[in-house]
């Protein structure tokens, strides 16, 4: 009989909001693969929990590494509780790969569900949650930056990434640059903790608050590309949308053509606008 990988979720912020489940989990596992040690040990005192199985430590540094053996563990019949530092694992976390290597030897994987900072910062941004992605952490390079975020300008589906307090500036004014200076967003910063905010308003007025600095753990949610008519798209913002697409790789022509679909407008009304704004300089 082989054994089980168990995915827990862990709080984000309050501990309260851990699940009863977790203890349990904690300790009945054979195996605690834990993100940090240090930080599950904080964890199971403060649920007053002591595992009875073995800790061993499975972070991004290693995780290749110690899988094989955490297979090795699974495939002897052991119950594998998998746990990060907030959050479900594999949601930008180590744990994608034991997942996969598990399911490849057909050992079973369930859920501890738990708290989801991107499922929390989409509830409380006020923006539409009916169709939504999760884009993670963008690149820390500004052009490899610049360059993910032009692949996703026209994505009319809600947005949400993770980012660093220290690189937070710079990402919503670059979010600013590909989307548009008014596209709606929201930066929920330290969710379920004490000093929780959330900020909303245009990406502009964002980059320019977090210019000041910030702290904590952030989640951005942006609001999706418009579904625009030919009236609410002036030409200035068409010839942004073809520059958009031509900075990431796109010809010319194939940028006027696929923005022009997107606007309902014919492919000549964008063409012009296009040489308008190169006569004028722009």
């Amino acid at each position: 009989m082989t054994g089980t990988l168990v995915l827990a979720g862990t709080p984000i912020g309050d501990i309260a909001d851990a699940p009863p489940r977790l203890a349990e989990e904690l300790a009945g596992a054979d195996v605690v693969a834990a993100e940090d040690t240090r930080r599950l040990r904080r964890l199971t005192q403060a649920l007053g929990v002591t595992p009875k199985g073995r800790v061993v430590s499975y972070f991004e540094g290693n995780e290749s590494a110690r899988t094989p053996e955490l297979v090795e563990e699974l495939l002897g019949g052991a119950r594998v509780l998998l746990v990060t530092d907030a959050g479900m694992p594999s949601v930008s976390d180590p744990g994608y790969r034991l997942v996969a290597a598990a399911v490849e030897k057909d050992v079973k994987v369930t859920a501890v569900p738990g708290p989801s900072a991107v499922l929390t910062a989409l509830a409380l941004s006020g923006l539409p949650v009916d169709r939504f992605c999760f884009e993670g952490f963008l690149p820390r390079k500004a052009g490899e930056r610049l360059s993910r975020l032009r692949e996703v300008a026209a994505e009319r589906r809600t947005l949400v990434y993770f980012e660093a307090p220290h690189r937070l500036d710079d990402t919503l004014a670059a979010m600013a640059e590909v989307f548009g200076a008014e596209r709606r967003a929201a930066v929920c910063r330290e969710l379920t903790k004490t000093y929780e905010e959330v900020r909303r308003g245009p990406l502009a007025e964002l980059a320019r608050w977090a210019a000041e600095g910030v702290r904590g753990e952030i989640t951005v949610v942006v609001e999706g590309a418009p579904e625009a008519g030919p009236e609410e798209l002036d030409a200035a913002e068409l010839v942004r949308r073809v520059r958009v697409r031509e900075e990431a790789g796109e010809r010319r022509k194939e940028a006027i053509a696929a923005v022009a679909a997107e606007a309902g407008l014919p492919k000549r009304a964008v063409f012009d606008a296009v040489v308008s704004a190169k006569h004028a300089g722009g």
